[in-house]
């Protein structure tokens, strides 16, 4: 078991993976440093062997399975995980190991949106993204992390091992954020600083498409880990859109005694039965979540005992 892996994920990043694995070498020299190619055609893979890097291999493309990959072939105590691009300098990172190894943190997320993101960011939607995507989780599972979609960031043993990836792209970093805050993981947020990508070096990540599925993979893990609040969202709407609609129907009824607009009326009724039925749904879900909830709990004791077992 390594005592710190260096993860970084890479696809066709040339330009800039030399510099990256340099400076964590030399900023962790007992680190293990991991280059995960993803089908780069551009070298990626030569350069990180020449700058002292482990490379290896994941040929299904896109980010969540490239850390899929990483995170079940590698052991250590501490994670740390950092793009290729050369966005985030390795400035401190001795401190986000120590909050894993000392501190025994579960996830460590680096914050460029309170220090130097939106100044160093040329891609305004970028940055309305990244704000809308904080705010959406913060509010939804009520949760206080400062920066959703950054890709610095260290882990625990446990947290890598009990952490079931399911994206296979960039939405790989909302999934992972919302895992540790739905099964109470001790999450710190640590402010870093932040440079845009060099000259010639270009995004992988495309502002709409990609930010399309992070919202998407928002709301589908929010049905998933608050299936009560989902569907009783759905419940409330639906009796607030009957009732709207049956109102002028009863008053219109107790006035004249007649009921005129009875496909309304029928409408609103079975509106009013959906909604019955979405109330228990969310409620039926929430038994069988707080029964996954327990299996987890007890996996984390294996895992724990694993770890130790691996560390003697």
């Amino acid at each position: 078991m390594d005592e710190i892996a260096v993860l970084i994920p890479c696809y066709n990043e040339s330009k800039t993976i030399e510099k990256v694995v340099k400076e964590f070498k030399e900023a962790l020299p007992e680190a293990v440093i991991y280059v995960y190619d993803n089908n780069s055609t551009d070298g990626t893979d030569e350069i990180a062997k020449k700058a002292g890097a482990v490379v290896r291999y994941e040929h299904q493309q896109g980010k969540g399975n490239v850390i899929r990959r990483m995170f079940s072939e590698i052991d250590a105590k501490c994670y740390i995980m950092v793009d290729g691009d050369d966005t985030y300098p390795a400035t401190n990172v001795r401190e986000r190991a120590d909050k894993v190894l000392i501190d025994r943190a579960d996830m460590v997320v680096g914050d460029r949106l309170s220090s130097t993101y939106f100044q160093q960011n040329k891609r305004p939607f970028h940055n309305f993204g990244n704000s809308l995507v904080r705010a959406c989780i913060n509010v939804l599972f009520k949760s206080d992390i400062k920066d959703i979609m950054t890709g610095y960031r260290a882990f625990s043993y446990r947290f890598v091992k009990t952490f079931p990836v399911l994206s296979k792209g960039f939405e790989i970093e909302t999934e992972m954020t919302i895992h540790a805050v739905d099964k109470n993981m001790y999450v710190e947020n640590v402010v870093i600083d932040y440079r845009d990508r060099p000259e010639g070096s270009v995004s992988k990540l495309n502002t709409y498409s990609d930010g399309f599925k992070v919202l998407g993979t928002i709301f589908r893990l929010f049905r998933t880990y608050r299936p009560a609040r989902y569907f009783g969202l759905i419940s409330f709407i639906l009796v607030a859109l009957a009732t709207g609609f049956m109102v002028p129907v009863i008053i219109e009824y107790i006035q004249t005694g007649l009921v005129p607009r009875f496909p309304t009326l029928i409408v609103c009724g079975f509106a009013v039965i959906a909604a019955i039925q979405s109330f228990f749904t969310g409620q039926l879900l929430k038994t069988i979540y707080q029964k996954n909830r327990q299996d987890f709990e007890m996996n984390l004791y294996s895992v724990t005992s694993e770890m130790q077992e691996k560390e003697k």
